[in-house]
């Protein structure tokens, strides 16, 4: 959202309150996919955890819990920018990570601050790449005549939405989703936003598509974690996640035609 956000200088903020709504919806359709699964197949079940054993967990987890106060409350309540909570949660992740459940000794720190400077730098190579392509193809005006050819030839919103869902899709299956974001939103936005379609929409269906992407061969980040996780490999993981992939699939498409469930929160708290 923050890279969307970047390239077509959509508010942070309602792209996060946006978000929820399908964020929740999603969640609950991999959950549904997971129940049916493990009532169809019988998988073996943990034993139900008591009461205390509930407050327990969650009393251990709180100062993880917190982190999600501490950035969306910061921002919300106008205590800081978007940037600004950036940093905060990384002094809040580095105090609790330290010195309260003591993953990381201080010996680690500097290995840890190491992979970060790697990985935004990396970050910023794209970025600064991505506004240069974005500078081209605005100077020649290539976004404009694209909405042009599409109204000339009669395709409307909706045939428009399938191709960037498709375009987006097929990007998926061999970059990463920094990278499609910044390439691909300062080229569609300029057509979506002539066709009457809401940015913040366009955001949040940019961004299941990245979710999406994430869970698909070849490229697919989530099936590598899973891989080194359940030490499978990956044709193998493939071929296992596919009911889930169908129904984030399916998803998108309920996201993509009801631009209400990203609208309606942020429009509902005056964001837009």
């Amino acid at each position: 959202m923050v890279m969307y956000s970047v390239a077509t200088n959509t508010s942070v903020g309602a792209l996060f309150m946006a978000g929820v709504i399908p964020g929740i919806a999603l969640a609950c359709v991999l959950g549904g996919v997971t129940w049916y699964r493990a009532r169809k197949f019988d998988y073996p079940r943990m034993k139900k955890a008591t009461l205390g054993e509930r407050w327990t967990a969650f009393r251990e987890s709180v100062w993880g819990l917190l982190l999600i106060v501490v950035v969306m409350g910061g921002i919300y309540s106008g205590m800081f920018t978007p940037t600004e909570a950036a940093a905060m949660s990384a002094v809040y992740a580095f105090f609790v990570a330290v010195f309260v459940y003591k993953d990381l000794s201080m010996k680690d720190v500097a290995r840890v601050l190491l992979n970060s400077a790697n990985m935004s730098a990396m970050l910023l190579y794209i970025i600064t790449n991505a506004v240069l392509f974005s500078f081209i193809m605005t100077n020649e005006n290539i976004p404009q005549a694209l909405a042009d050819w599409m109204l000339g030839h009669g395709l409307g919103m909706i045939a428009f939405l399938l191709a960037v869902n498709i375009i987006l899709l097929l990007a998926g299956n061999f970059m990463e989703p920094s990278s499609i974001v910044l390439i691909f939103a300062p080229i569609l936005f300029p057509v979506a936003m002539k066709l009457g379609i809401d940015p913040v929409h366009f955001g949040i269906l940019m961004v299941v598509n990245m979710e999406v992407g994430m869970c698909h061969p070849p490229v697919g980040l989530n099936l590598y974690v899973a891989s080194g996780i359940t030490k499978m490999g990956i044709t193998e993981l493939t071929i296992a996640v596919w009911p889930w992939l169908l129904s984030m699939l399916a998803f998108l498409v309920v996201v993509t035609y009801v631009p209400i469930i990203s609208t309606w929160l942020p429009r509902t708290l005056g964001m837009m």
